[in-house]
């Protein structure tokens, strides 16, 4: 079955039951980026965006090489979506922070040329054994090879030939490594996992995120943006301001519904009964993060 933008992109519910009977999500994940489909978007100037390969790839195609942003799962056919732009290798590899579906092709770039940047937190997680509860899986230590070379803690400006980015940490959000990427010139902003277009998000708790990061960095995002903005989220087709503002009344919305069921006293399983989504389903539901799974991924934060 192709999913449109990404491995998180929408399917009947049928689809990832089936899945889930069979394996867990990050097994899912990883196995549907070795045969599913991958597309290339082209968005302004020489900036384009990869599809396919776990979280969405930003791409800047400069003469003097190629910047990602975030590695994909299967560095190989990363590279050969990445070829259909442009001859130029990958130089530069920017994570925007360290899940797998983002850094599990970091050894593949480094070991074929590139340069890995990324916030502190995010080689911190890379280097240890991490566990993430929500997802019942441990992740091992990367390989050294994987690990990123420069790292920073704040801000940090990057100049690719042309084409001046500018890297900014979040409060902990999605996670508490999440660093957005804004193509300054062309106004394109990256804002990675912060943002998951048309599709309920993954919050990591284990790693320091929360609902109220996540709406926190949604508030950020929209200051930083204007009607012309393009932006490029962690999964889900880029979009603009306006629906980001849809998104942030979502989480608004749902968790206020779900920290009122929690205060009159009712337990994870009966707030999920209550759904406190419905409203909103037919517009965010459809993806491996079900109604009930971000339902409980809220209950957890309020």
């Amino acid at each position: 079955m192709s999913l449109p933008y990404g491995l998180f992109g929408r399917a009947p519910r049928d689809y990832w039951q089936a899945r889930a009977r069979a394996e867990g999500p990050v097994e899912q994940i990883r196995r549907a980026a070795q045969t599913g489909p991958m597309t290339v978007q082209a968005l302004r100037g020489n900036l384009s965006v990869v599809f396919g390969s776990g979280g969405n790839i930003g791409v800047v195609a400069d003469k003097d090489g190629v910047l990602l942003v975030d590695s994909g799962i299967v560095g190989p056919r990363v590279a050969a979506s990445v070829a259909s732009v442009t001859p130029v290798p990958i130089r530069y590899l920017v994570n925007s922070h360290w899940h797998f579906d983002h850094t599990d092709a970091n050894e593949w770039h480094a070991t074929h040329g590139a340069t890995i940047i990324a916030q502190e937190s995010t080689r911190k997680h890379l280097s240890q054994s991490t566990r993430v509860d929500d997802w019942n899986f441990t992740f091992e230590a990367s390989p050294a090879a994987a690990l990123p070379t420069q790292v920073f803690a704040k801000d940090h400006v990057l100049q690719v030939d042309k084409t001046r980015l500018r890297l900014q940490t979040y409060a902990p959000a999605h996670t508490d490594s999440d660093i957005s990427v804004h193509f300054e010139g062309e106004d394109v902003l990256h804002v990675a996992d912060t943002w998951w277009n048309g599709i309920y998000p993954f919050i990591d708790y284990s790693t320091g995120g929360s609902i109220d990061g996540m709406i926190a960095a949604t508030d950020l995002n929209i200051a930083r943006t204007s009607a012309g903005t393009v932006i490029v989220p962690g999964h889900g087709a880029v979009g603009n301001r306006a629906q980001l503002i849809g998104y942030r009344e979502m989480l608004v919305a749902v968790r206020e519904r779900v920290a009122k069921l929690k205060r009159q006293g009712r337990t994870l399983d009966e707030v999920v009964q209550a759904k406190p989504t419905a409203a909103f389903d037919a517009a965010w539901d459809g993806t491996i993060i079900s109604p009930d799974f971000f339902t409980r991924l809220v209950y957890k934060g309020v």
